[in-house]
Protein backbone atom coordinates (compact mmCIF):
# COMPACT_ATOMS: atom_id res chain seq x y z
CA UNK A 1 0.00 0.00 0.00
CA UNK A 2 1.29 3.79 -1.24
CA UNK A 3 1.09 6.39 1.06
CA UNK A 4 -0.35 10.09 -0.66
CA UNK A 5 -0.52 13.52 0.61
CA UNK A 6 -4.08 14.78 0.72
CA UNK A 7 -5.93 17.91 0.98
CA UNK A 8 -9.85 17.90 -0.21
CA UNK A 9 -11.15 21.16 0.79
CA UNK A 10 -9.44 24.09 -1.86
CA UNK A 11 -11.78 27.03 -2.63
CA UNK A 12 -11.37 28.31 -6.81
CA UNK A 13 -11.39 32.44 -6.73
CA UNK A 14 -11.73 32.74 -10.27
CA UNK A 15 -12.83 30.99 -13.72
CA UNK A 16 -9.99 31.46 -16.39
CA UNK A 17 -12.04 34.18 -17.95
CA UNK A 18 -11.43 35.79 -14.72
CA UNK A 19 -15.15 35.13 -13.26
CA UNK A 20 -15.47 34.90 -9.36
CA UNK A 21 -16.70 31.75 -7.99
CA UNK A 22 -15.63 31.90 -4.42
CA UNK A 23 -15.89 35.68 -3.62
CA UNK A 24 -13.63 35.46 -0.98
CA UNK A 25 -11.00 33.57 -2.84
CA UNK A 26 -7.69 34.76 -4.74
CA UNK A 27 -8.12 36.19 -8.13
CA UNK A 28 -5.08 33.74 -8.42
CA UNK A 29 -7.17 30.68 -6.91
CA UNK A 30 -8.28 29.42 -10.58
CA UNK A 31 -8.10 25.41 -11.23
CA UNK A 32 -4.93 25.50 -13.21
CA UNK A 33 -3.26 27.65 -10.78
CA UNK A 34 -4.15 25.26 -8.15
CA UNK A 35 -3.21 22.10 -9.57
CA UNK A 36 0.12 23.24 -10.82
CA UNK A 37 0.78 24.82 -7.26
CA UNK A 38 -0.56 21.69 -5.18
CA UNK A 39 1.75 19.05 -7.64
CA UNK A 40 4.85 21.33 -7.73
CA UNK A 41 5.23 23.33 -4.60
CA UNK A 42 2.84 21.83 -2.15
CA UNK A 43 4.19 18.30 -3.30
CA UNK A 44 0.33 16.97 -2.52
CA UNK A 45 -0.95 13.66 -4.48
CA UNK A 46 -4.27 14.50 -4.21
CA UNK A 47 -6.61 17.48 -4.21
CA UNK A 48 -10.56 17.77 -3.41
CA UNK A 49 -10.91 21.06 -5.70
CA UNK A 50 -14.83 21.84 -3.81
CA UNK A 51 -16.04 24.44 -6.88
CA UNK A 52 -16.29 22.37 -9.26
CA UNK A 53 -19.75 22.52 -9.84
CA UNK A 54 -19.51 25.90 -11.91
CA UNK A 55 -19.93 25.84 -15.40
CA UNK A 56 -16.89 27.44 -16.30
CA UNK A 57 -14.56 25.79 -14.16
CA UNK A 58 -16.48 22.64 -15.67
CA UNK A 59 -15.34 23.99 -19.21
CA UNK A 60 -12.04 24.51 -17.74
CA UNK A 61 -11.70 21.16 -17.03
CA UNK A 62 -12.77 19.86 -20.17
CA UNK A 63 -10.36 22.00 -21.89
CA UNK A 64 -7.16 20.36 -19.92
CA UNK A 65 -8.49 16.79 -20.88
CA UNK A 66 -8.91 17.67 -24.48
CA UNK A 67 -5.45 19.55 -24.99
CA UNK A 68 -3.98 16.32 -23.16
CA UNK A 69 -2.86 17.99 -19.65
CA UNK A 70 -5.38 16.27 -17.78
CA UNK A 71 -6.74 13.20 -17.93
CA UNK A 72 -9.78 10.64 -16.41
CA UNK A 73 -8.66 7.43 -14.53
CA UNK A 74 -11.30 4.88 -14.89
CA UNK A 75 -11.36 4.51 -11.03
CA UNK A 76 -12.13 7.54 -10.95
CA UNK A 77 -10.42 11.67 -10.26
CA UNK A 78 -8.62 13.68 -12.68
CA UNK A 79 -4.62 12.74 -13.31
CA UNK A 80 -2.65 15.83 -13.14
CA UNK A 81 1.44 13.82 -13.56
CA UNK A 82 1.87 12.55 -10.52
CA UNK A 83 -1.34 14.77 -8.59
CA UNK A 84 -5.19 13.85 -8.94
CA UNK A 85 -8.19 16.02 -8.74
CA UNK A 86 -11.10 14.93 -6.95
CA UNK A 87 -13.92 17.21 -8.09
CA UNK A 88 -16.31 18.60 -5.74
CA UNK A 89 -19.22 20.97 -4.59
CA UNK A 90 -19.59 23.22 -1.03
CA UNK A 91 -22.73 23.70 -0.62
CA UNK A 92 -25.00 25.38 1.97
CA UNK A 93 -28.11 24.22 3.78
CA UNK A 94 -30.44 25.85 5.77
CA UNK A 95 -33.43 23.94 5.62
CA UNK A 96 -36.70 24.19 8.79
CA UNK A 97 -34.65 21.78 10.41
CA UNK A 98 -31.70 23.75 10.86
CA UNK A 99 -31.21 26.29 13.72
CA UNK A 100 -28.21 27.82 11.53
CA UNK A 101 -26.63 27.61 7.92
CA UNK A 102 -24.47 24.16 7.66
CA UNK A 103 -21.57 23.65 4.86
CA UNK A 104 -21.46 20.55 2.93
CA UNK A 105 -18.97 18.80 1.24
CA UNK A 106 -20.01 16.75 -2.26
CA UNK A 107 -17.26 14.62 -4.08
CA UNK A 108 -18.13 12.96 -7.45
CA UNK A 109 -15.50 10.73 -9.73
CA UNK A 110 -15.94 12.21 -12.63
CA UNK A 111 -17.22 15.37 -14.80
CA UNK A 112 -19.81 13.71 -16.45
CA UNK A 113 -21.66 12.85 -12.98
CA UNK A 114 -20.08 16.24 -11.98
CA UNK A 115 -21.71 18.14 -14.97
CA UNK A 116 -24.98 16.04 -13.98
CA UNK A 117 -24.88 17.36 -10.56
CA UNK A 118 -24.09 20.81 -11.61
CA UNK A 119 -27.27 20.80 -13.78
CA UNK A 120 -29.17 19.03 -11.00
CA UNK A 121 -27.71 21.77 -8.56
CA UNK A 122 -28.77 24.91 -10.75
CA UNK A 123 -32.98 24.04 -10.52
CA UNK A 124 -32.68 24.32 -6.52
CA UNK A 125 -30.08 27.42 -6.22
CA UNK A 126 -29.39 30.92 -7.09
CA UNK A 127 -26.60 31.26 -8.80
CA UNK A 128 -24.71 28.27 -10.15
CA UNK A 129 -21.44 29.68 -10.73
CA UNK A 130 -21.07 31.02 -7.82
CA UNK A 131 -19.25 28.33 -4.37
CA UNK A 132 -20.82 27.70 -1.29
CA UNK A 133 -24.27 28.86 -2.44
CA UNK A 134 -27.55 27.83 -0.62
CA UNK A 135 -29.38 25.12 -1.75
CA UNK A 136 -33.23 25.37 -1.47
CA UNK A 137 -33.68 21.55 -0.43
CA UNK A 138 -33.56 19.58 2.99
CA UNK A 139 -30.08 18.18 4.29
CA UNK A 140 -31.23 14.78 3.63
CA UNK A 141 -32.53 15.71 0.13
CA UNK A 142 -28.92 16.82 -0.68
CA UNK A 143 -27.13 13.43 0.49
CA UNK A 144 -29.63 11.54 -1.11
CA UNK A 145 -28.79 12.79 -4.68
CA UNK A 146 -25.02 12.65 -4.06
CA UNK A 147 -25.28 9.08 -3.18
CA UNK A 148 -27.66 8.60 -6.07
CA UNK A 149 -24.33 9.24 -8.36
CA UNK A 150 -21.74 7.53 -6.52
CA UNK A 151 -20.34 10.34 -4.83
CA UNK A 152 -19.08 11.11 -1.38
CA UNK A 153 -20.59 13.23 1.46
CA UNK A 154 -18.79 14.89 4.29
CA UNK A 155 -20.19 18.14 6.68
CA UNK A 156 -17.44 20.50 6.47
CA UNK A 157 -15.92 22.11 9.41
CA UNK A 158 -17.97 20.75 11.90
CA UNK A 159 -17.56 22.98 14.93
CA UNK A 160 -16.60 26.54 13.12
CA UNK A 161 -19.18 29.06 15.07
CA UNK A 162 -20.49 30.17 11.41
CA UNK A 163 -22.37 27.84 8.61
CA UNK A 164 -21.46 24.38 10.46
CA UNK A 165 -22.99 21.44 11.86
CA UNK A 166 -22.43 21.89 15.28
CA UNK A 167 -21.34 26.03 15.38
CA UNK A 168 -24.81 26.68 13.96
CA UNK A 169 -27.06 23.68 12.27
CA UNK A 170 -27.59 21.82 15.40
CA UNK A 171 -29.18 21.77 19.14
CA UNK A 172 -27.03 18.89 20.07
CA UNK A 173 -27.18 15.65 16.86
CA UNK A 174 -26.06 15.89 13.64
CA UNK A 175 -29.47 13.46 13.69
CA UNK A 176 -31.22 16.60 13.77
CA UNK A 177 -30.21 17.26 10.24
CA UNK A 178 -28.65 14.83 8.37
CA UNK A 179 -29.00 10.83 7.74
CA UNK A 180 -25.80 9.33 9.93
CA UNK A 181 -25.78 6.04 7.41
CA UNK A 182 -25.13 8.74 4.35
CA UNK A 183 -22.22 10.54 5.92
CA UNK A 184 -18.81 8.69 4.45
CA UNK A 185 -16.69 11.29 6.65
CA UNK A 186 -16.33 14.60 9.24
CA UNK A 187 -14.18 17.37 8.31
CA UNK A 188 -13.07 18.75 11.28
CA UNK A 189 -12.03 22.35 10.65
CA UNK A 190 -9.03 24.57 12.01
CA UNK A 191 -10.03 25.03 15.48
CA UNK A 192 -10.22 21.29 16.88
CA UNK A 193 -8.43 18.33 16.55
CA UNK A 194 -9.18 14.38 16.89
CA UNK A 195 -9.18 14.48 20.84
CA UNK A 196 -11.19 17.70 20.60
CA UNK A 197 -14.04 16.03 18.35
CA UNK A 198 -14.15 12.27 20.07
CA UNK A 199 -15.51 13.85 22.42
CA UNK A 200 -18.61 13.47 20.90
CA UNK A 201 -19.73 9.97 20.92
CA UNK A 202 -21.89 10.10 17.79
CA UNK A 203 -18.31 11.03 15.61
CA UNK A 204 -16.85 7.51 16.92
CA UNK A 205 -17.72 5.72 13.89
CA UNK A 206 -17.07 8.28 11.19
CA UNK A 207 -13.44 8.73 9.74
CA UNK A 208 -11.74 12.30 10.60
CA UNK A 209 -10.66 14.37 7.50
CA UNK A 210 -8.17 17.21 8.06
CA UNK A 211 -8.03 19.74 4.88
CA UNK A 212 -7.11 23.21 4.55
CA UNK A 213 -10.26 25.27 3.30
CA UNK A 214 -8.12 27.27 1.02
CA UNK A 215 -9.05 30.29 -0.28
CA UNK A 216 -5.31 31.68 -1.63
CA UNK A 217 -2.65 29.26 -3.40
CA UNK A 218 -0.33 30.00 0.10
CA UNK A 219 -3.10 28.28 2.45
CA UNK A 220 -3.25 25.26 0.55
CA UNK A 221 -2.38 21.97 2.76
CA UNK A 222 -1.94 23.73 5.41
CA UNK A 223 -4.02 20.96 7.08
CA UNK A 224 -3.90 17.69 4.98
CA UNK A 225 -3.96 13.84 5.34
CA UNK A 226 -1.60 11.22 4.87
CA UNK A 227 -3.62 8.21 3.14
CA UNK A 228 -2.87 4.85 2.47
CA UNK A 229 -4.14 3.86 -1.00
CA UNK A 230 -3.08 1.43 -3.89
CA UNK A 231 -3.35 4.82 -6.00
CA UNK A 232 -4.89 7.88 -5.79
CA UNK A 233 -8.16 7.62 -7.23
CA UNK A 234 -11.41 8.24 -6.38
CA UNK A 235 -12.48 4.80 -5.49
CA UNK A 236 -9.39 3.94 -3.34
CA UNK A 237 -10.49 7.24 -1.10
CA UNK A 238 -13.46 6.28 -0.64
CA UNK A 239 -12.34 2.59 0.14
CA UNK A 240 -10.16 4.81 2.68
CA UNK A 241 -12.66 6.90 4.33
CA UNK A 242 -14.39 3.76 4.98
CA UNK A 243 -11.72 1.81 6.36
CA UNK A 244 -11.97 -0.64 3.69
CA UNK A 245 -9.59 -3.42 2.54
CA UNK A 246 -6.31 -1.71 4.17
CA UNK A 247 -6.81 1.61 3.17
CA UNK A 248 -6.96 4.23 5.49
CA UNK A 249 -5.86 7.55 6.92
CA UNK A 250 -2.70 7.10 8.15
CA UNK A 251 -2.27 10.19 9.92
CA UNK A 252 -4.00 13.77 10.15
CA UNK A 253 -1.94 16.76 9.72
CA UNK A 254 -3.21 20.29 11.09
CA UNK A 255 -3.20 23.13 13.32
CA UNK A 256 -2.62 23.03 16.58
CA UNK A 257 -6.03 23.93 17.89
CA UNK A 258 -4.63 27.28 19.61
CA UNK A 259 -3.59 28.43 16.20
CA UNK A 260 -7.46 28.24 14.87
CA UNK A 261 -9.78 31.15 14.48
CA UNK A 262 -12.34 30.22 16.85
CA UNK A 263 -10.82 28.04 19.58
CA UNK A 264 -11.61 30.71 22.28
CA UNK A 265 -14.71 32.60 23.24
CA UNK A 266 -14.59 36.05 22.63
CA UNK A 267 -16.22 39.38 22.07
CA UNK A 268 -16.90 40.01 18.54
CA UNK A 269 -15.92 43.68 18.68
CA UNK A 270 -12.72 43.89 20.06
CA UNK A 271 -11.66 39.59 20.29
CA UNK A 272 -11.01 39.95 24.03
CA UNK A 273 -11.67 36.57 25.65
CA UNK A 274 -14.66 35.84 27.86
CA UNK A 275 -16.23 33.49 29.29
CA UNK A 276 -19.25 31.98 27.19
CA UNK A 277 -22.25 32.57 29.94
CA UNK A 278 -21.00 36.53 29.41
CA UNK A 279 -23.73 38.27 27.92
CA UNK A 280 -21.54 41.34 27.09
CA UNK A 281 -17.63 41.83 27.00
CA UNK A 282 -16.24 42.79 29.82
CA UNK A 283 -13.65 45.15 28.47
CA UNK A 284 -15.43 47.02 25.29
CA UNK A 285 -19.28 46.29 26.53
CA UNK A 286 -20.54 45.01 23.41
CA UNK A 287 -22.95 42.58 23.48
CA UNK A 288 -21.87 40.23 20.78
CA UNK A 289 -20.30 37.17 21.77
CA UNK A 290 -18.85 34.34 19.43
CA UNK A 291 -18.58 31.43 21.49
CA UNK A 292 -15.69 29.49 20.47
CA UNK A 293 -15.14 25.94 19.40
CA UNK A 294 -13.57 24.48 22.35
CA UNK A 295 -16.73 25.95 24.83
CA UNK A 296 -19.30 24.27 21.83
CA UNK A 297 -17.83 21.34 22.44
CA UNK A 298 -17.44 21.14 26.01
CA UNK A 299 -21.11 21.94 25.76
CA UNK A 300 -21.73 18.79 23.66
CA UNK A 301 -19.63 16.50 25.27
CA UNK A 302 -20.78 13.04 25.80
CA UNK A 303 -17.59 11.03 25.98
CA UNK A 304 -14.43 11.28 27.29
CA UNK A 305 -12.04 9.57 24.95
CA UNK A 306 -12.48 8.48 21.04
CA UNK A 307 -12.78 4.62 19.97
CA UNK A 308 -9.58 2.49 19.22
CA UNK A 309 -7.56 2.67 16.16
CA UNK A 310 -7.97 6.58 15.41
CA UNK A 311 -4.75 7.51 13.25
CA UNK A 312 -2.90 10.05 14.98
CA UNK A 313 -3.31 13.82 15.08
CA UNK A 314 -0.32 15.53 14.34
CA UNK A 315 -0.07 19.32 15.28
CA UNK A 316 2.27 20.65 12.46
CA UNK A 317 2.31 24.57 12.17
CA UNK A 318 1.94 25.12 8.44
CA UNK A 319 5.22 27.09 7.22
CA UNK A 320 3.78 30.41 6.68
CA UNK A 321 3.35 30.72 10.43
CA UNK A 322 6.97 30.54 10.73
CA UNK A 323 8.22 33.89 12.46
CA UNK A 324 10.74 35.21 10.10
CA UNK A 325 9.84 33.04 6.94
CA UNK A 326 8.92 35.23 3.96
CA UNK A 327 7.25 35.06 1.03
CA UNK A 328 10.97 35.17 -0.41
CA UNK A 329 12.67 32.88 1.70
CA UNK A 330 10.16 30.13 1.53
CA UNK A 331 10.57 29.95 -1.96
CA UNK A 332 14.19 29.52 -1.82
CA UNK A 333 13.35 26.43 0.21
CA UNK A 334 10.81 25.04 -2.25
CA UNK A 335 13.58 25.67 -5.48
CA UNK A 336 16.34 23.95 -3.41
CA UNK A 337 14.26 21.00 -1.44
CA UNK A 338 11.66 20.72 -4.11
CA UNK A 339 8.23 20.91 -2.20
CA UNK A 340 6.43 22.15 0.78
CA UNK A 341 5.75 18.64 2.01
CA UNK A 342 9.72 17.96 1.77
CA UNK A 343 10.71 20.28 4.10
CA UNK A 344 7.79 19.61 6.37
CA UNK A 345 8.84 15.88 7.09
CA UNK A 346 11.81 15.06 5.17
CA UNK A 347 14.55 17.64 5.26
CA UNK A 348 17.25 17.84 8.49
CA UNK A 349 18.12 20.57 10.48
CA UNK A 350 21.44 20.27 9.17
CA UNK A 351 20.04 21.06 5.42
CA UNK A 352 17.83 23.61 6.28
CA UNK A 353 20.31 25.81 7.72
CA UNK A 354 22.43 25.64 4.44
CA UNK A 355 19.64 27.35 2.94
CA UNK A 356 17.81 29.56 5.45
CA UNK A 357 19.26 31.35 8.72
CA UNK A 358 19.68 28.52 11.56
CA UNK A 359 16.82 30.30 13.70
CA UNK A 360 14.57 29.71 10.77
CA UNK A 361 15.67 26.64 10.90
CA UNK A 362 15.55 25.29 14.72
CA UNK A 363 11.94 27.24 14.37
CA UNK A 364 11.22 24.70 11.26
CA UNK A 365 12.10 21.62 13.43
CA UNK A 366 10.43 22.84 16.59
CA UNK A 367 7.07 23.53 14.60
CA UNK A 368 7.34 19.64 12.80
CA UNK A 369 7.57 18.52 16.68
CA UNK A 370 5.19 20.44 18.39
CA UNK A 371 7.60 22.20 20.76
CA UNK A 372 6.80 26.06 19.65
CA UNK A 373 4.60 27.84 22.21
CA UNK A 374 1.44 29.18 21.03
CA UNK A 375 -1.08 32.49 21.51
CA UNK A 376 -4.42 31.12 20.99
CA UNK A 377 -6.86 32.59 18.22
CA UNK A 378 -10.80 33.12 18.31
CA UNK A 379 -13.25 35.14 16.84
CA UNK A 380 -12.09 34.81 13.43
CA UNK A 381 -8.44 36.39 14.17
CA UNK A 382 -5.39 33.13 13.77
CA UNK A 383 -3.57 32.08 17.02
CA UNK A 384 0.07 32.63 16.61
CA UNK A 385 3.42 31.54 17.37
CA UNK A 386 4.52 33.48 20.35
CA UNK A 387 7.88 34.21 21.82
CA UNK A 388 10.20 31.43 22.17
Amino acid sequence: MNRYYVDLHIHIGRTWTGKPVKITGAKSLTFTNIIEHARHEKGLNMVGIIDSHSPEVILEMESLIQSGDVYEHEDGGLVFGDLTVIPGSELEIYDEQCNGPIHLLCYFPNLTIMREFSNWLSAHLKNIQLSSQRVYITGMELQKRVKELGGIFIPAHVFTPFKSLYGRGVNRSLTEVLDPNLIDGIELGLSSDTQMADQLGELHKYTFVTNSDAHSLAKIAREYQVVAMQEPTFKELHKALKGEDGRKIVANYGLDPLLGKYHKTVCAECLNQVNENDQVCTLCGHPKIIKGVADRIFELKTADEGPEGRPPYVHQVPLEFIPGLGPRMLGKLIDHFGSEMAILHEVPFEALKEVVPAKIAALIMQAREGKVNLAAGGGGKYGKIADQ
